[in-house]
């Protein structure tokens, strides 16, 4: 190999690592939108739409900690007393009447369009890898449209097209993919103001399927109120209450 050429592969390299490191900081930035708190509690509430219509309403608490753990509490009398429990890329789920955790996928329904992996804490830049594959303007906001491929078995799409805003990068659209790489969901964001900062207050998701079927995540309040690590085992889990 002729030496310009070796320095021509080089910088190619050497550009691709650079690009790739603006692309993760990008996907940190939108991150943070949605995860204001790395550990701590995060009040949810899902409602569930048919044709435009509020069909169900469900409430959970959601508790998160590094490292991929999230336990999420059901709190509608419907459900209460059920715990769903995700530990890395595994993924369980404790009924009151049951003494044993029920393996789950992230991708088992809560509510609606919604599955646990939906409001579990997964994270764009420690779970994907991405490119910028274009701009484009989404409801008059214009984006970078990122391609990004899952890096974890766990995650609940394996490929996502994301759109974040130009300008702060916040997160204003997701097409989402499932392993047959069939567009199953659009996630639409809502930006709020909370406590001084821009966040991420709700995500709407459109079944892409049934055109009549939506759902809302509301992010109602987030606090830094966290849990033992003894909490995140499914062994102790199953037999515990978890304190309010």
């Amino acid at each position: 190999m002729s030496k310009k050429l070796t320095l021509l592969l080089v910088a190619a390299l050497s550009f691709s690592a650079l690009a790739d490191d603006k692309v993760k900081a990008m996907l940190k930035q939108a991150d943070a939108y949605r995860l204001a708190i790395d550990a701590g509690r995060v009040e949810t509430e899902v409602r569930s739409f048919k044709a435009g219509q509020l069909d169900k309403t469900r409430q959970y608490t959601v508790y998160m900690k590094p490292g991929h753990r999230s336990l999420v509490l059901f709190r509608s009398a419907a459900e209460r007393g059920q715990k769903m429990l995700m530990q890395n890329d595994d993924f369980w789920l404790m009924m009151p009447s049951s003494q044993r955790p029920l393996r789950i996928t992230p991708m088992q329904k809560l509510l609606g369009e919604a599955s646990t992996g939906d409001i579990a804490t997964m994270t764009w830049g420690e779970d994907y890898d991405g490119s910028v594959i274009g701009e484009e303007s989404v409801d008059g906001t214009p984006c970078l449209k990122l391609e990004l491929t899952g890096q974890r078995k766990g995650v609940s799409y394996p490929r996502i097209v994301l759109y974040l805003a130009k300008k702060g990068h916040h997160p204003v659209q997701a097409e989402l993919y499932v392993a047959s790489d069939k567009l199953a969901k659009i996630a639409r964001f809502t930006l709020g103001n909370v406590d001084g900062q821009r966040q991420v207050t709700s995500m709407t998701l459109i079944d892409h399927l049934q055109k009549e079927r939506s759902t809302e995540i509301h992010y109602l309040s987030r606090s830094a109120k966290s849990l033992g690590d003894e909490y995140f085992n499914p062994a102790f889990l199953v037999r515990a209450d978890v304190p309010q």
